[in-house]
This record gives C-alpha cells, structure tokens and sequence, in this order.
C-alpha cells in the first residue's frame, strides 16, 4: 500500500507539472502584429473628427519609419523611440483644431478582444500596441496594424480591406 501511495503521489506530480507547462499557454496573441490605436477623448462629434485628422497626421508622420521595419521587434523599437515625435504631431494637430487637451501615446501591451474581417481572424489576446489617446481616451477608437501594414475601413456592414500604410510606404520607397 505505501508504495502504492508514493506511485500515485508521484504521478500526481508529473500530471501537475506537465499541465502547468502545456496547459497554461501565454496568453499573448500567436501573431506578429503591431496595432496602433488612436483613442479619442469623447464620443462627442467634434472629438471624433479630430481624432481622424490626428490619424491621418500620425500616419504621414510614421511612414518613413514603418517603410523601415523588417520584423515586429524592429517596428516596436522604431516606434517606441518616435513617442514623443508623435505626441508632437498629436498636440500640434489639437491646437490647430482648438482643442484645449493634449495626448499620450506609448507602445504597450493590452488585451484586445476578437476582432473578424472576412477571411481575416484577429483572436482576442495580448498584443502590442502603439496607444495614443486624445485627452481622457474615453472614446471611441480608431485602429489598424502598423506591422505588418494592414489597415482597415469600414461603413456600416461592409467590410473593405485596405492597405493604406503599405499603399503610402511604396509611394514613400518609389521617391
């Protein structure tokens, strides 16, 4: 019996170990995306338009960058050091605009939910994001992945894929 007990404690302790090491994999998303999120500060119409045209600043100003990045780990260094550059760009885009608060932006890590376009399945998961957020953030966003250079658009139920950073990259490349 006492070898029996010491048999079933010790398969309990491989069981235990090897469900720990396989079972609880890194809740990281499997992929090799880097978002960017522009959060605007409200869901008000004013805040809205704005955050579009600081998202249409911050892509002009990160396309030479993102023409450079050749792997995810490339696009987040390259990035994460143009911060400040692109709070910059944010804030001169808010004054021009009258608007009286600043931004934040950052590259971190957050969870993000199932996001499905067409063909294309981003699983809900931890990925790694460029986060810039327009006075409190607390609005509606709008996003896309900045590696590789894959944005989309839509309106209402159509759903259309689109390109635009890796449309501007080559136009970027062909000058």
């Amino acid at each position: 019996m006492k070898n029996f007990c010491i048999t079933f404690f010790v398969l309990i302790i491989i069981i235990a170990t090897a469900v720990c090491v396989m079972g609880f994999p890194d809740k990281r998303a499997e992929t090799d995306y880097l978002r960017i999120h522009v959060r605007a500060n409200s869901n008000a119409a004013a805040d809205q338009q704005v955050k579009y045209k600081v998202k249409d600043e911050v892509v002009k100003f990160l396309t030479p960058y993102a023409a450079e990045c050749t792997d995810k780990q490339k696009a987040i260094e390259i990035i994460a050091s143009k911060t400040r550059e692109i709070e910059e760009v944010c804030n001169r885009v808010l004054r021009e605009n009258g608007f009286g608060y600043g931004s934040k932006a950052g590259v971190r890590a957050e969870e993000f939910p199932t996001r499905v376009y067409g063909d294309l399945t981003l699983e809900a998961g931890l990925y790694d994001a460029l986060i810039i957020e327009l006075g409190t953030g607390k609005g509606d966003n709008w996003w896309c992945v900045i590696y590789p250079p894959l944005c989309f658009t839509s309106s209402s139920a159509d759903v259309k894929y689109r390109s635009a950073i890796l449309d501007i990259v080559r136009r970027f490349k062909k000058n």
